[in-house]
């Protein structure tokens, strides 16, 4: 990867295109579906916290799709995928101890994201609909 030179740092800056990328790719998830963070240890660059690692959300929005920034730090390319809002409730972050209306949203990419256990795959009819 080339270094960025000193000189053309504000250059970059106000010309950037951002991390949003204009690719067709298939969201996974959909507001309102439970997730659950995989509890991955890489070495280098991650945006999953370790406190939210192996942990269960809710997905409350989607933003689109972006450069995946752990590929991208490493020089591996961008690996466009969906970028979600997830909200966790701060018991399941914190314990019994978290006030139970509280809550925290976290920006998490699918690479972080399974469906929670005995939920239906994303993309599956729920039971007893009929489409």
């Amino acid at each position: 990867m080339k270094a960025l030179r000193a000189q053309d740092v504000e250059y970059t800056l106000q010309h950037s295109r951002g991390a949003r990328v204009d690719e067709d790719v298939a969201a996974t998830f959909k507001s309102g579906d439970r997730v659950l963070t995989r509890n991955i240890h890489p070495i280098g660059h991650t945006r999953l916290p370790r406190y939210a690692r192996a942990r269960h959300g809710t997905i409350a929005s989607d933003y689109g799709v972006f450069i995946f920034p752990d590929t991208h730090a490493r020089g591996e390319g961008v690996k466009a995928q969906h970028l979600y809002s997830v909200r966790f409730s701060a018991r399941e972050l914190w314990g019994p101890e978290a006030r139970e209306a509280d809550g925290v949203y976290l920006d998490l990419w699918d690479d972080y994201l399974d469906p929670a256990p005995g939920d239906p795959a994303p993309g599956d009819p729920t039971p007893g609909d009929p489409t």
